[in-house]
């Protein structure tokens, strides 16, 4: 049973579970830009620059997992 946990990340479902949880992160920054642009607060603009650049690392590192493992979805090509 620990194995088949230990290996999920690597799995598939794994990846694509990543990939949704980053882009559900991606929405909680645009509300942190959005309200740091409403309040003029430079310094919470430019955290939430530097989140949005890490989310877009994160998905090209999961899309990238993703062609690794061979995946043969039609989305993916």
């Amino acid at each position: 049973m620990a194995k088949k946990a230990k290996n999920f990340k690597k799995s598939k479902t794994g990846v694509y579970v990543s990939l949704a949880s980053t882009a559900f992160g991606a929405v909680s920054v645009a509300k942190q830009a959005k309200l740091a642009r409403s309040d003029g607060d430079m310094l919470r603009l430019v955290d939430a620059a530097v989140s949005a650049a890490a989310i877009v690392t994160g998905l090209a590192i999961l899309y990238r997992e993703l062609k690794r493992l061979g995946d043969d979805d039609v989305l993916l090509g």
